[in-house]
């Protein structure tokens, strides 16, 4: 077998108290972070690790655990590991609902990708008339049915996100927006046809590690979290007109703020 290239991986320090294998994986992430390894690279395979650093399998196994659990790569069954490409998708909170896209009939999630360079798709939609949860139910001014449209969210066939938005059903039974597909612009544009203009967005964004449902959503590699956002959107009355609750995979997105310093 050919030794690993002089200068890619270093040696291990029989001195220091850190295990051997977290040894290791220090050496494979920093070199990841320094270029060494770029996205979508494939990593030395662990009979070359073994070689290089003169340990067993499961050691070098062990150290790839622990980039796995970081993030930093994913595991292809029967072709190796692999460095994990950085985010896609920026999502750029100050643009992706400006009214301007909705007049060209575009939604949120089409300007996003077409910023990415990504084919977008949308399946496992599902619309129904439902009970909302208690918080749901006050988030919309304690209404006690809604529409529910669910829809997972995929940019070049992987799915990146799954959401569920819930309208005040005075607002949307009946209407376009209780249709599997709501038409140009989304529901947002349907929503202002209807009377109701949009004034403002407020959302809740948290992270958390995935429901095992999710990971098989999203099809999630281990220790790949999530982004979990809740958005409310109000009319310019102040009403909230819909709750958008989402769940986003962290790897698959960049969120991008403009905050004003007055």
């Amino acid at each position: 077998m050919s030794p690993l290239p002089s200068g890619l991986l270093g040696d291990l320090d029989p001195t220091s108290d850190r295990a051997v294998f977290r040894q290791i994986a220090d050496q494979l992430r920093e070199a990841i972070d320094r270029g060494r390894f770029r996205e979508g690279e494939k990593l030395p395979s662990e009979a070359e690790l073994v070689d290089h650093f003169g340990v067993s399998r499961m050691t070098v196994r062990n150290a790839f655990s622990i980039l796995q659990g970081e993030g930093l790569v994913h595991a292809e069954h029967g072709k190796g590991v692999f460095v994990r490409p950085r985010p896609p998708v920026r999502r750029l909170a100050s643009d992706r609902f400006a009214r301007r896209h909705r007049e060209q009939g575009k939604s949120a999630f089409i300007v996003e990708a077409d910023a990415a360079g990504s084919h977008p798709q949308v399946d496992s939609l599902e619309v129904k008339e439902e009970k909302p949860s208690q918080d749901i139910s006050a988030r919309l001014g304690s209404v006690r049915r809604v529409l529910a449209r669910r829809r997972r969210y995929l940019l070049d066939g992987r799915p990146v996100e799954f959401a569920t938005s819930y309208l005040p059903l005075d607002i949307a039974r009946g209407t376009p927006i209780a249709e599997p597909n709501p038409g140009p612009g989304g529901i947002y544009a349907r929503l202002e046809e209807l009377g109701h203009r949009l004034d403002h967005f407020e959302e809740e964004i948290r992270a958390r590690m995935p429901s095992p449902a999710e990971v098989k959503t999203l099809r999630l590699a281990p220790g790949v979290p999530v982004i979990h956002l809740i958005r409310t959107a109000y009319d310019t009355e102040g009403r909230p007109v819909e709750v958008c609750d989402t769940v986003m995979a962290a790897d698959a997105y960049v969120l991008s703020y403009h905050l004003p310093a007055n």
